[in-house]
């Protein structure tokens, strides 16, 4: 359990499988990090020509809203494997964000110093998935 904590901010409370009760997403540093994306890609996106509302704009609003939403959502159930699979829900989100940003940026809808920031975040974001995934596996 203690290995989970370098995720959150707040403290959880172990029951006897291993998994936490009264889980707050919002003690989740990468919940945080992945929220702050999603309004700052909402920003950015407002540029994107008004013909891509339905189109580009749209996935990479949705994929990026994807990723705090699973985290949340796998807060809300019951036990570690569960949380496990939401944030997986949330990696994958995250991969499709990464290349969405990608093709924004060489479609010229964001300009490099727009566009490097949060294609870096995304990859941050990423990465504590992978690691937060990993801990909650280990602790089986």
């Amino acid at each position: 359990m203690s290995s989970q904590l370098s995720a959150v901010r707040g403290q959880q409370t172990a029951n006897s499988r291993g998994g936490w009760l009264g889980r707050d997403f919002r003690t989740l540093k990468v919940w945080e990090k992945s929220h702050q994306l999603t309004l700052d890609v909402y920003k950015a996106t407002v540029r994107f020509p008004r013909d891509e509302l339905y189109g580009l704009t749209s996935q990479i609003r949705r994929a990026c809203a994807s990723i705090p939403a699973n985290i949340a959502e796998g807060c809300g159930r019951s036990g570690d494997a569960e949380l496990a699979r939401f944030l997986q829900i949330a990696m994958g989100s995250a991969s499709e964000l990464e290349y969405h940003l990608l093709l924004a940026h060489d479609l010229g809808f964001l300009n490099h110093p727009d566009y490097e920031p949060l294609a870096e975040r995304t990859v941050e974001i990423k990465r504590m998935l992978t690691s937060f995934i990993k801990r909650l596996r280990a602790a089986r």
